[in-house]
């Protein structure tokens, strides 16, 4: 097993994507891209790092989908809230099943189900080395869960954030639909909300930037890329406070 030693990072808060646990479905939670994430997991931690992580809900409800039209959207906030309760729950269960310790808490009270966040628990359950997801965003609706991200990331004093992606880093426009788009190796925030270049909302951007917590963008489906990043291996896009 390696060790902390390898890494320059203690303490990491990975930002996954609801859609990221569907694989070739139309919605809900697949099991070997399920899997997948938590081997991809189980990297960081043979490193020796401490793991946070918020995970979306999109794979079984998008607050800003056709079906959430009519919706209020506070209402409709919460419904997603729900969403990533579901999926916090399922990805706690395939951790602890493969031999990791993993605590689910929830900004949303839910009964017995689920502990409420508290900052002081998520802080002596990472430096336990269990693993930390932090369901139901920050708990309000308008909120997204990339600002749920950049929020619990600097309130458990991590020193990098990684949103996990489709695509491996940002780019200067859709590579989707552009032959000649151009990835970014490194970006400041400044940059990424000037040219709106879709990283993150502008408020998770704002709280990185001002708080000088740097931010890896990779493709989540490059197996090893998590543990690449953690060791200093330029993967991605790497985006940073500056001028």
């Amino acid at each position: 097993m390696t060790t902390a030693s390898s890494t320059k990072y203690r303490r990491i808060l990975l930002k996954l994507s609801g859609e990221a646990l569907m694989g070739d479905a139309a919605y809900g939670i697949n099991k070997d891209v399920l899997q997948y994430m938590v081997d991809e997991i189980k990297t960081a931690t043979d490193l020796g790092v401490e793991v946070g992580i918020v995970i979306g809900g999109g794979n079984f409800f998008r607050g800003l989908s056709d079906s959430a039209s009519s919706m209020d959207r506070a209402n409709g906030d919460y419904i997603g809230m729900l969403a990533t309760i579901m999926n916090a729950l399922a990805l706690q269960g395939a951790l602890n099943k493969s031999g990791m310790r993993a605590r689910v808490l929830s900004a949303l009270k839910v009964g017995e189900v689920i502990p409420a966040y508290s900052r002081d628990d998520a802080l002596t359950f990472l430096a336990n080395k269990e693993i930390v997801i932090f369901a139901a965003g920050t708990g309000n609706p308008f909120f997204t869960t990339d600002t749920a991200a950049s929020l619990r990331a600097l309130e458990i004093d991590a020193d990098l954030m990684l949103k996990a992606t489709k695509v491996d880093g940002v780019y200067d426009k859709d590579p989707a639909r552009y032959d000649d788009a151009k990835r970014y190796d490194t970006l400041t925030y400044n940059v990424v909300l000037e040219k709106n270049l879709g990283v993150m909302d502008a408020a998770a951007v704002a709280l990185c930037r001002d708080n000088n917590l740097p931010l890896y963008v990779f493709n989540v489906n490059h197996k090893g890329a998590l543990a690449s990043i953690l060791t200093g291996t330029q993967v991605g896009t790497l985006v940073q406070a500056g001028e």
